[in-house]
């Protein structure tokens, strides 16, 4: 707590560790269906005694700029299997990772290149926030690709925002449709 009493902010999420079956499996994945490169690897040192793989994956900070990391793999054959259907609210113990597209072309182009890729789509959704696709990765984390709504949409109501959702098609064509345009705006911004 700060001298005010009340506690101090954090910026937000620095980066997200997740354990792995196979690093070859989940490197392919998080860099040739998502898109991160790869910028590290644990490399141990002698006196730190038996270590597992560990690799780092930064996303594009603007400009081509990578951060320390994202998203961190963590190789643990001993993880149980994933659940034989995604589910958003299943009983898996990460529900979802949300990453960012820089903007809503890199983002209908995202969608466009996964679907070529033959990658499931689990659910299409437009929260009143962002516009999201959901996808799980080879060990069953949930992983939604999403683009952020112009803040003037939302931000004078926040909370209508984020209960705000309507599901749109997983397949075929309507699927890579985003309609912006008639997108709900919420608060004062709405009037």
């Amino acid at each position: 707590m700060s001298a005010q009493g009340s506690p101090v902010t954090p910026v937000g999420v620095n980066h997200v560790v997740l354990n792995v079956r196979d690093i070859d499996e989940s490197h392919r994945f998080w860099t040739e269906i998502v898109g991160l490169k790869q910028v590290g690897a644990l490399r141990p040192r002698a006196d730190m005694g038996q270590m597992p793989k560990m690799q780092f994956y930064s996303g594009d900070h603007g400009d081509g700029k990578m951060t320390h990391h994202d998203v961190a793999l963590v190789e643990n054959p001993n993880l149980p299997p994933p659940p034989a259907e995604w589910e958003l609210f299943g009983a898996q113990a990460i529900n979802h990772i949300a990453i960012a597209m820089p903007n809503r072309e890199s983002w209908l182009k995202k969608l466009e290149e996964m679907q070529a890729k033959g990658v499931k789509f689990n659910m299409r959704v437009n929260h009143g926030v962002t516009h999201s696709v959901y996808i799980n990765d080879p060990n069953g984390y949930g992983v939604e690709l999403l683009y952020e709504l112009p803040r003037e949409m939302w931000e004078t109501d926040i909370d209508a925002g984020l209960n705000y959702l309507e599901l749109l098609p997983t397949e075929g064509k309507e699927a890579l449709k985003d309609d912006l345009e008639n997108a709900p705006r919420f608060g004062a911004a709405a009037e």
